[in-house]
């Protein structure tokens, strides 16, 4: 998936996470996580945003992520719903992984 713009998923209420995405001129993920949680879950919360990125094909992008406490559900649905705006691109897969 070839990002072709900046975008925005998320809020910063508790709970949630605020990814913001933009294409890289360089090959590979950027990440810059700030998190209330990072002591515990910080290399959880960034093993779950590269996993995400991986799954649906983006290879190069600068991703800004500000946690509150988001669960890896809600981490991979803000990050899918980033990168497609960011993509500009309404491919969605809504089926169930096995």
């Amino acid at each position: 998936m070839k990002l072709v713009k900046k975008a925005i998923a998320g809020t910063m209420e508790s709970s949630d996470i605020m990814i913001t995405i933009a294409p890289a001129e360089e090959k590979g993920i950027k990440l810059d996580l700030q998190s209330s949680v990072m002591q515990q879950y910080g290399k959880q919360i960034e093993a779950v945003i590269k996993e995400t990125l991986a799954g649906i094909g983006v290879e190069s992008a600068e991703v800004v992520a500000i946690d509150k406490g988001a669960l890896d559900c809600t981490i991979r649905a803000r990050v899918g719903a980033a990168a497609f705006r960011a993509a500009e691109s309404t491919d969605f897969a809504w089926e169930v992984r096995k």
